[in-house]
């Protein structure tokens, strides 16, 4: 079919040219790292970040996390202690609870518990009631495992003496001591 001369053609007068599609670039691959949960640990917690350097003794009373380097000793008496995976450790480690993510160069004593995240890195002796190592977890040393000890009760012995009293005592008896003839 032909066209009049009084008809406009469709196409606009200055047509753009179409971009070419391009295909979005494949994200590179990231190796995921895995971040430690704070929200398991109490909210009263320090925080030393990965550009301090401590060379020292290192104590505290509150629990610490630790994504820096520390060099000495590091007592944290009935605290917990977390290692980052930034941290760098060369000192003998104190804590109630220890977890590890970074590297430790020394021994390490938990009271409670000793716990080698897959991106720990440990050389030495570890002494403590529990231990947990996960898979992937570079440990070069000793485990001293020990049994908890019993905790004794303070009251104990008055209960037991309390306890003796009524077992020894007979219903109905009278405990009366007889009066002294004048």
């Amino acid at each position: 079919m032909w066209k009049s001369r009084d008809e406009k053609p469709l196409t606009s007068p200055n047509p753009q040219p179409l971009a070419p599609v391009v295909p979005a670039p494949a994200p590179a691959p990231t190796r995921t790292v895995e971040t430690p949960r704070m929200d398991t640990y109490r909210a009263d917690v320090a925080h030393i970040g990965k550009s301090v350097i401590i060379r020292g003794e290192l104590s505290g009373s509150e629990d610490l996390y630790l994504d820096g380097e520390v060099e000495g000793n590091i007592d944290l008496h009935n605290h917990n202690l977390v290692i980052g995976p930034n941290g760098r450790v060369r000192a003998n480690v104190q804590a109630k609870d220890v977890v590890i993510h970074g590297k430790v160069d020394g021994n390490v004593t938990g009271v409670d518990k000793v716990e080698l995240k897959k991106s720990a890195m440990l050389n030495g002796d570890i002494n403590t009631q529990r231990i947990v190592i996960e898979d992937g977890a570079f440990f070069k040393g000793a485990i001293d495992i020990r049994k908890a000890e019993p905790k004794v009760e303070a009251s104990r012995p008055v209960a037991q003496a309390a306890a003796a009293a009524i077992t020894h005592s007979t219903p109905g008896a009278s405990s009366a001591v007889p009066a002294e003839k004048k």
